[in-house]
């Protein structure tokens, strides 16, 4: 038994819906291509959300210090 093909009619659909995707996604790429060039330049060569941060343990929050200290003098 030989496995029936697809109708060509859903086959050029599929092919219309690829390349409508293929458009929205080139379009989205260009928005942002465009809304970085016109983003303000960052200060300096840090990035802000890694700014402040040191290699190494990092110091506990003030709650948790103080939950620990109680705990030891006890």
């Amino acid at each position: 038994m030989a496995n029936r093909a697809r109708p060509t009619r859903l086959k050029r659909e599929k092919e219309k819906a690829r390349v409508e995707k293929r458009k929205e996604k080139d379009a989205r790429r260009q928005q942002a291509k465009v809304r970085r060039a016109n983003a303000p330049p960052r200060h300096g060569d840090v990035d802000p959300d890694l700014a402040g941060i040191v290699p190494g343990p990092q110091p506990l929050p003030d709650e948790l210090a103080e939950v620990l200290e109680n705990q030891d003098e006890s």
